[in-house]
């Protein structure tokens, strides 16, 4: 799996963690779902991203297997 494909989905379980605990345990965890976006758009913009970064010292590569 590449780098690129890791990020996209750990962003969705994110967002669908965030959500859920949302909805199940407090609504102030809105503001969880509202950092994961802000955090997608800067790095949209920049090429900063803290997942990438921790992916790639995990060993995953930019290559994709498609």
């Amino acid at each position: 799996m590449s780098i690129d494909r890791a990020v996209l989905v750990f962003a969705g379980v994110m967002v669908l963690a965030s959500l859920l605990l949302t909805h199940f345990v407090h609504p102030g965890f809105v503001w969880f779902t509202v950092f994961i976006g802000l955090n997608m758009i800067q790095s949209a913009f920049t090429g900063f991203c803290p997942a990438a970064m921790l992916f790639r010292k995990l060993g995953l590569g930019r290559e994709s297997a498609f």
